[in-house]
Parts: C-alpha cells; sequence; structure tokens
C-alpha cells in the first residue's frame, strides 16, 4: 500500500465500457520526511480509481497492481491503482506528520 495525496482528477468520455461512472483521482504518492515532520511529495502522478469519494488535497491510501481489483467496485475492472481509504492522521514515532483538521 502507498500514501498519496489526491492532485487533480480526470474526465475521460471514451473508455471500455466496464470503466463507466468510475470515477478517476491523479494523486502524487508521498513520503515520510522524519527530519522535516512532513510528508512529501514524490513528484510522480498517478492515476487511480476513487472507490471511497475522496477529494481534491486530501491524504489517502492506495493499493496497486492484482490488488487493485480485490475490491467489490473494482473487481474485473482494467485497473492497476485504486483508492481505498481517507487518512485521518500519520504519526511515526510518537511524532506526527498529518492530521486532518476537518
Amino acid at each position: 500500500m502507498l500514501l498519496a495525496k489526491v492532485t487533480g482528477s480526470l474526465v475521460s468520455t471514451q473508455k471500455v465500457e466496464s470503466m463507466t461512472g468510475h470515477k478517476l483521482l491523479l494523486v502524487e504518492p508521498h513520503r515520510v520526511d522524519r527530519e522535516n515532520n512532513r510528508l512529501v511529495g514524490s513528484g510522480r502522478s498517478l492515476v487511480a480509481v476513487d472507490t471511497v469519494g475522496a477529494g481534491e488535497g486530501e491524504y489517502v491510501l492506495l493499493t496497486q497492481g492484482s490488488s487493485a481489483r480485490l475490491t467489490p467496485d473494482t473487481k474485473n475492472l482494467p485497473v492497476d491503482t485504486v483508492i481505498i481509504g481517507i487518512l485521518d492522521s500519520v504519526h511515526v514515532e510518537h511524532a506526527c506528520f498529518y492530521e486532518k483538521t476537518e
């Protein structure tokens, strides 16, 4: 699994029929920067199917590969990356790296 931040959304009107109705989001994987007590972006962008109602600016949990097709919403879909959770907080060794403010 990966930690990522939602950076945008995508619209695709021409796609395989099985993907109709599935929300696509642009996400950037992040890592923990222990020296500066923050989450740092990787600079990479991935397209993920949203199964939990995530929004731009939120930190999410991703799964990739064959595991991405193990959710009820993505079974039998041609997907490689799926958002499976919205993060409330990230703590490492008694330090808080992220706390959702809403």
